[in-house]
């Protein structure tokens, strides 16, 4: 057993890769055209605000237990704003609202990091009070489900130029901005003030603006979110927050990263966006009802954090 905690300790992500191959193989077995290279574009279009999300949610714990549950509702609401504001008034062309769109997450992001590592709330506290607050403004926006037409999104969740998967196109954008970002000083002081602020902040580093930065790049990322939750819908859904937001934790967790901050990082949350995606695949494909699946993302949200649990005491022993 301690052979197999070393190299979870060392690979964070190796369960939950295990647990993907498992269950792509589970469903090809149950559903043999999964695989099908002509199901690939809808099926990355599924996954792609699975992914996204739970990538988003992945600075704010890497920085120090900093969980967001506003990652889900801020998804659906930029979906709301872009169908049914953005749009209907004309600004919704891609080069006026992307930006606009990944503003909006950006301020919502910073301001739930000021209200964690300035205002010193609880994270907890301070981002379900955002969840509130988001979810009433999506229902406020798109109180029913709105058309956008036909817009720029739609290829993201199929093929665009008819032979590129656009889902790969969104899911690249968080992951292109992460791999910038580790060549800085931010992904390390990120980790550092996980580890152990006190340290960091005696080494000189910045903790606060770390953490207002990581809950604003968690921002940022859940506008990429939304924007590919519109590609995949083609409407506004102000009901979705809850799910989302459930289902971004549950990524993280199960991805190897420690809700306690400094380990971890965005492949394991990948892959356990992947891992829930597939198990909700699976269950689908075998008729299982709806109820199912929400007490899929249960027991896999207490199987993430089990597993984390138990990786950081591993961790507390070696270093005794």
């Amino acid at each position: 057993m301690s052979r197999y905690l070393s190299v979870l300790r060392a690979r964070p992500y190796a369960f939950v890769l295990v647990l993907v191959v498992a269950l792509v193989i589970a469903n090809a077995v149950i559903r043999p055209t999964f695989l099908a290279p002509g199901q690939w574009p809808a099926l990355l279009g599924t996954l792609a605000p699975f992914a996204i999300l739970g990538i988003a949610s992945t600075p704010p714990v890497l920085g120090g237990g900093g969980v967001d549950l506003s990652i889900g509702p801020l998804a659906t609401v930029v979906n709301c704003v872009f169908v049914s504001v953005l749009i209907p008034h004309g600004l919704g062309g891609a080069f006026v609202a992307i930006p606009l769109l990944l503003l909006l997450g950006l301020t919502v992001g910073v301001i739930n990091g000021v209200l964690v590592a300035v205002v010193r709330l609880d994270p907890v506290i301070a981002t379900l009070g955002s969840l509130f607050v988001l979810i009433g403004v999506a229902l406020k926006i798109a109180a029913t489900p709105g058309d956008p037409g036909q817009n720029w999104t739609t290829g993201l969740a199929g093929l665009m130029g008819g032979w590129f998967p656009g889902a790969l196109l969104t899911m690249a954008a968080p992951a292109a901005v992460w791999l910038v970002l580790r060549r800085t000083a931010f992904v390390r002081n990120l980790y550092a003030v996980g580890g152990d602020a006190t340290a960091s902040y005696s080494a000189g580093v910045n903790v606060t603006a770390v953490r207002i930065g990581a809950y604003a790049l968690a921002g940022l990322f859940a506008s990429v979110g939304g924007i590919a939750l519109t590609a995949l819908i083609q409407s506004s859904d102000s009901s979705l927050g809850t799910t989302y937001a459930l289902i971004a934790l549950a990524a993280v967790s199960l991805g190897g990263t420690s809700l306690a901050g400094g380990t971890g990082g965005v492949l394991g949350s990948f892959l356990g966006a992947c891992g829930i995606f597939l198990l909700q695949e699976l269950l689908s494909a075998t008729g299982a009802s709806s109820n199912y699946v929400q007490l899929a993302y249960g027991v896999l949200l207490v199987l993430g954090v089990v597993l984390g649990a138990t990786l950081a005491r591993g961790k507390r022993e070696v270093a005794a």
